[in-house]
């Protein structure tokens, strides 16, 4: 690493209070016999690197404005990239650290279990020199992660929002679906990015770039994001199982029985990590084939179909049909998301030391979260329309006839009123039945608990992350397991055995409150980290990205705002308001802390006052020194 006009400083690892990495250095970031192709050389022992005045002021110039020396170096380091070396001048030859485990963290010791997770083994990405543009051989390398993430738009709780829509609304806010869909794409091409490009997931940069008492703050709220989704999506098979069992298996029997299948299943990447994709690609095929058999069955009409889809229109709604266009947008974009797609796309064999497979991760990762994310938008399009035709409209009495007609045991679900129909998952199912024959119901019954248990696994995966991110824990796997599932069962449980079947809607509601509340915890970080060339460098958030990012997101928040607003207001009770008001000017405050931080990374420099060091982001020169461990400032001592 020479520095300008002085000889080559020393070689070193990372700032003080970390672990030296004794491993070999590998050519380029790849194992033998990836697709560099290049020789592992070992290197001698690093000396320690002392961060200079430079690497230590991590003020809004390091963050916001980098020197032309920062700008000249490629993607940072990583966790199997760390430290780059100087090579030849090529640019591409660099050598780095190999490694699955975080160089950042201590050692393991001969008595602990091996630091374990998802990206145990990583999936190299093949050469194919004959298709310079695009490569089907490499876009089937990269598949995987965003068909995992796609999960978390078919879960119950959007399930429930798609027939809820469907028989309030009919065929008319079909449009919404589709405009939340392409937002939620948009944005998890950032936290995608974020993944690939610094090698690691939001929560850990989180625990990076963020001052300690903002990042508790920040982890607990992404908790509670994970608590509520987690009880919607254990609750949804719980309630499967008891329509396939004919009632015969109680709601806090499912719940166990939910919880004993996703501990199985989730040491199935123990077997290789292909086949735990290929297991989610399994649970999703059967959602498509059992609520695409409901669409067959019902046979919605076409031309209302596609004048929904692409005429933003709403012909005589009121607030029952905005409540659940609200809905509809909290529902798809879900807070605990953004960590768990960041996260996953560290599964891929990618030298971030070289900018080329940079951009070609960048760019086969978006392509496979585009055909996912139109898959799971097909599945949702049929649970919409096969309500919007057999149930839009329809009262109580109407359905509580045809229930008693066919003599069904749920009949007295249905009161004999005039009441517009409500339904939710459990009832959803019944009146299919009611209308269509019993196959329809078990039918129905199947694709639910496909949703819940796998939308249950990447739950449980997301809170692995989060709280390994956030906390920097290093437990042996059965332990974080134990751990994330303990934390989001424990009142699902309590709320299953207390709790009626038939009566779950209210709970429901209040889950999709609390999520909304917390996607600016999701939201604001990623767009934030995105944007700061120290984390991204040359992959930095650009002008279009910046604004338009910054209107959805706050589009977003604001549609939440709304429906929790709504939600408040609909209770009736002075109490609640007082405690509400109370709570919403804490909530207001800390959202304003991380709008600030988010605006001056966005470029809104005045902001900072010259002190973003002491005011917002942590002094934490890991990032940084990854970032730039070639320029000029890094000085050993």
């Amino acid at each position: 690493m020479a520095g300008a006009g002085g000889p080559a400083a020393p070689r070193g690892t990372l700032p003080a209070g970390r672990s030296r990495v004794g491993t070999p250095l590998i050519a380029g970031g790849r194992a033998p016999g990836s697709r560099s192709g290049v020789e592992p050389r070992t290197m001698p022992r690093r000396q320690r690197l002392e961060p200079g005045p430079a690497t230590c002021e991590l003020t809004n110039t390091a963050h916001l404005d980098p020197s032309p020396e920062h700008q000249q170096g490629s993607a940072m380091g990583t966790p199997d990239t760390d430290l780059r070396t100087p090579d030849d001048g090529s640019g591409d030859g660099i050598s780095t650290v190999s490694g699955s485990r975080n160089p950042l963290q201590p050692p393991d010791t001969s008595s602990e279990e091996p630091f374990t997770t998802y990206f145990d083994s990583k999936i190299p990405i093949p050469e194919d020199e004959t298709h310079s543009c695009f490569s089907f051989r490499k876009l089937w390398a990269f598949t995987g992660p965003g068909f995992l993430m796609s999960i978390a738009y078919l879960d119950p709780g959007n399930i429930e929002s798609d027939l809820q829509s469907g028989a309030v609304a009919g065929f008319k806010l079909l449009w919404v679906l589709l405009l939340a869909t392409v937002i939620g794409l948009l944005l998890q091409r950032l936290a995608a990015r974020l993944g690939v490009v610094t090698g690691l997931h939001l929560a850990e940069v989180c625990h990076r770039q963020y001052q300690k008492v903002p990042r508790i703050i920040l982890w607990l709220m992404v908790e509670l994001a994970i608590i509520g989704s987690d009880m919607q999506e254990v609750i949804g098979s719980a309630i499967a199982i008891n329509l396939l069992s004919m009632g015969k298996i109680p709601l806090w029997g499912g719940v166990l029985i939910t919880i004993a299948d996703t501990f199985v299943f989730l040491f199935l990447d123990k077997y290789g990590l292909r086949k735990l994709e290929a297991f989610f690609g399994f649970l999703i095929t059967i959602m498509a084939l059992t609520f695409g058999y409901e669409y067959v069955t019902v046979k919605p009409d076409q031309e209302q179909l596609l004048k929904g889809l692409f005429i933003p229109y709403c012909q005589n709604c009121g607030t029952p049909q905005l409540e659940q266009a609200v809905g509809i947008v909290g529902a798809v974009i879900m807070p605990h998301n953004m960590y768990l797609h960041s996260a996953l796309v560290k599964s891929r064999q990618v030298n971030r030391a070289n900018k080329k497979e940079v951009r070609e991760a960048n760019k086969y990762f978006f392509i496979e979260s585009c055909i996912a994310l139109f898959v799971s938008f097909i599945i949702n399009i049929f649970v919409v329309t096969v309500f919007a035709e057999a149930f839009f409209d329809k009262t109580n009495a109407d359905v509580h006839e045809v229930c008693a007609n066919t003599s069904s045991p749920h009949s007295s679900l249905f009161p004999s009123d005039n009441q517009t129909l409500q339904v939710d998952i459990y009832k959803g199912g019944v009146v299919l039945g009611c209308y269509f024959g019993p196959a329809a119901l078990y039918i129905w019954a199947i694709g639910i608990l496909a949703a819940g248990q796998s939308s249950t696994m990447t739950g449980t995966y997301s809170g692995q992350f989060v709280m390994e991110g956030f906390l920097n824990l290093r437990w042996s796997r059965f332990a974080r397991v134990l751990l994330t599932r303990s934390i989001a069962i424990t009142p699902t449980l309590f709320v299953a055995i207390f709790q009626d079947v038939e009566h779950l809607t209210g709970m429901n509601d209040f889950l999709n409150v609390l999520m909304s509340l917390q996607l600016p915890f999701a939201l604001i970080p990623v767009l934030t980290f995105t944007s700061l060339p120290s984390v991204m460098n040359d992959f930095a958030n650009g002008l279009f990205w910046k604004i338009g990012g910054g209107v959805v997101i706050l589009l977003i928040c604001s549609i939440n705002m709304y429906f929790v607003v709504a939600y408040v207001m609909s209770l009736n009770h002075l109490g609640l308001y007082i405690g509400a008001a109370l709570l919403s000017v804490v909530y207001l405050s800390f959202v304003a802390y991380l709008t600030w931080l988010c605006l001056i990374a966005l470029g809104v420099s005045f902001l900072a006052c010259g002190k973003t060091q002491q005011l917002g982001f942590a002094m934490r020169p890991e990032l940084f020194l990854l970032n730039n461990v070639d320029a000029d400032s890094v000085v050993a001592r």
